[in-house]
């Protein structure tokens, strides 16, 4: 289709004929049509028009019900095996409150059998919020005594005090010297393997006479002490009346002997009752005191080292001390030295964060 021609709009007559009038015409046609119909459709109520279908397909449902009697055949395949409990399908669909109830209550019992059964096991639910709060609760450790940043000694500083300086030097060459004298001092190790002395060809022969002799003495003493138990003769005691009369009369004696020795003794503890409450009291105190002492003993030693996690023990860093040739007295001539990695490696060990690991020697 090609353009429309341009026409000309000179004056007043061209503009009138070139007004479109296509709604106007689809207006009449429209009103025309509804005329000849019997009137529009928007004046008429919607009940005239629309109504509701009350009435039931009785058959429909007969065979929808029908249909849902039906066993498949998977189920009947499960339903042979008492153990295994077939998937329920459609055929048992019930009213929406009363599943929701059922699933609810489903849901109340199995959650009290699952508290129940981790309560007894020890086990926790990670997803339930209870076992949420459990976990923050366990994740939770122990603050330690030892601070995360700690400050050495004056000594140490870059620019100390003779006094100062003198002090972190002696306890650093008491560190070093300590390390020394427990190796030279401490056990030495048991060898795997002790070496003996070779033995001449003359007292290899002693010895092997020496072994000969020996299990020969042995057999002659076996075969004499078996000679001389098959000679003697085995006699038989026969025990009379007055025998078993006075073993008897001796059992008794022995029996009132030791009810009286029992009767003395509770009358001596029951004298003595003062004195072993004093005992006791005195032997409570002293535990008490014991358990203080290790108490005391148990933080300072966590101020000092922490506990044990792993294979290997804590080893505390050495003082960074300057010797008194090194100290110049200004930051611009003092040594660089990349120690404060380790010191926070060192840090973490003591805290108990990592694990204490010893040096690997590169090959």
């Amino acid at each position: 289709m090609g353009k429309k021609a341009k026409t000309s709009r000179k004056g007043k007559k061209a503009w009138r004929a070139n007004i479109p009038t296509d709604d106007v015409d689809e207006f009449f046609e429209k009103s025309t049509k509804d005329a000849l119909s019997g009137g529009s459709l928007t004046a008429v109520p919607s009940e005239s028009l629309f109504y509701v279908d009350k009435t039931r397909d009785l058959s429909v449902k007969k065979k929808i019900e029908k249909h849902r009697e039906k066993v498949l055949h998977y189920d009947s395949l499960l339903q042979r095996n008492p153990f295994v409990q077939p998937i329920p399908s459609s055929t048992a669909k019930k009213s929406k409150k009363k599943s929701e109830d059922l699933k609810a209550k489903r849901a109340e019992t199995q959650d009290d059998s699952k508290n129940k059964q981790d309560s007894a096991s020890g086990l926790v639910d990670l997803w339930s919020d209870k076992a949420g709060v459990d976990a923050e609760a366990k994740r939770k450790s122990k603050p330690s005594l030892i601070p995360a940043v700690e400050v050495e000694p004056p000594g140490c500083s870059y620019n100390p005090s003779v006094e100062d300086h003198q002090d972190s030097l002696a306890q650093a060459v008491a560190e070093e010297m300590q390390k020394i004298y427990k190796n030279e001092l401490g056990p030495e190790p048991v060898p795997l393997t002790v070496r003996g002395e070779a033995v001449d060809e003359e007292n290899m022969y002693f010895l092997d006479a020496d072994n000969g002799n020996y299990d020969l003495e042995e057999e002659n003493l076996g075969d004499d002490g078996d000679a001389a138990s098959e000679q003697r003769p085995s006699k038989t005691r026969r025990v009379t009346h007055v025998e078993l009369n006075r073993r008897a009369r001796r059992k008794e004696q022995l029996k009132t002997e030791a009810k009286a020795k029992k009767i003395k003794q509770l009358s001596k503890e029951i004298d003595s009752l003062p004195d072993i409450i004093k005992e006791i009291a005195k032997e409570d105190e002293e535990k008490h005191k014991r358990h203080v002492r290790r108490v005391i003993a148990k933080q300072e030693r966590l101020k000092s080292a922490p506990p044990r996690l792993g294979k290997q023990k804590f080893e505390p860093a050495p003082h960074q001390v300057l010797l008194s040739e090194d100290i110049s007295g200004s930051l611009r001539k003092l040594k660089g030295c990349c120690t404060l990695v380790s010191d926070r490696f060192k840090s973490l060990q003591k805290r108990g964060l990592v694990v204490p690991t010893t040096k690997r020697k590169r090959k």
